[in-house]
């Protein structure tokens, strides 16, 4: 297969296929999945296909062809609900902004004193 189509994206955030993916541990060989994030950058938007690109390279490493764990639709499905988690407690665990670190979205006002 020749480039990559939207149903092979393993990497949404950075249009990483799944056959880019595989194709590159097959041939690399990396040691530990973080090689795959370093070289590809898959994995280090939002997190989500982290766990996806660690059964792929265990299954490769293992001399097995990994084979999809669901549909694209239960994937997309799962990473739209994993990111509103995460969205939520990001939102929840944010410090309080302290008076007068608020930026003013009023054009032409001065920043915040210091």
């Amino acid at each position: 297969m020749h480039g990559h189509h939207v149903e092979d994206e393993l990497c949404v955030c950075f249009h990483v296929s799944r056959a880019k993916v595989i194709r590159y541990v097959k041939r690399e060989r990396p040691r530990v999945v973080s090689l795959i994030s370093q070289c590809l950058s898959a994995g280090t938007g939002c997190g989500w296909c982290i766990p996806f690109l660690t059964r792929i390279h265990e299954e490769v490493m293992a001399g097995r062809e990994p084979e999809p764990a669901m549909s694209r639709e239960e994937y997309l499905r799962r990473r739209d609900e994993y990111r509103r988690r995460v969205a939520n407690l990001r939102a929840d665990t944010a410090p309080p902004a302290l008076p007068g670190d608020a930026p003013s979205d009023a054009p032409g006002s001065p920043p915040a004193a210091r």
